[in-house]
């Protein structure tokens, strides 16, 4: 894998591929600016599987999410940058306002969100459970955001 998927039938014919017994793991955000509790949340994601996969967010889907300042970096320079990343195995972009569908074409053993989120609440949990699949909501890095960088500069 190790490569950018502009395609979510790319990506679905890869992974059918290569699961056969590895558990995926699946996690989304816009990761407009790469940060320390970015790294050590998606290494700690990672090793809860042996695939991870990540929906990144496409630029229009940021703005709406976070203004329209945002994102910093283009969605082909986030996707980059994320696909380089040794404990990233593949990058789907996803419009969307959350990545359900995403989801369910990846069909994730385990679908992982940042700590600020309740498990209750991550958008595709309920599906991800459905078929005894996990659902977790990882340790917040505390003291790193992108909010926090882009007021610092």
């Amino acid at each position: 894998m190790g490569r950018v998927f502009r395609s979510w039938d790319e990506l679905e014919r890869d992974l059918g591929s290569r699961r056969s017994g590895r558990k995926v793991v699946f996690t989304n955000g816009c990761f407009d600016i790469l940060h320390l509790g970015h790294v050590r949340y998606l290494r700690e994601a990672r090793s809860l599987g042996d695939i991870l996969v990540v929906g990144l967010n496409t630029d229009e889907s940021v703005r709406k999410l976070k203004g329209p300042s945002r994102p910093v970096q283009d969605q082909d320079a986030r996707a980059e940058i994320m696909a380089a990343l040794g404990c990233v195995d593949a990058v789907a972009l996803f419009g969307e306002d959350t990545p359900e569908e995403l989801i369910r074409r990846v069909r994730p053993d385990v679908l992982v969100k940042g700590g600020d989120y309740r498990v209750e609440s991550i958008a595709g949990a309920e599906f991800v459970q459905s078929y005894g699949g996990a659902v977790k909501a990882l340790q917040f890095v505390p003291g790193h955001s992108t909010t926090a960088i882009l007021k610092r500069v």
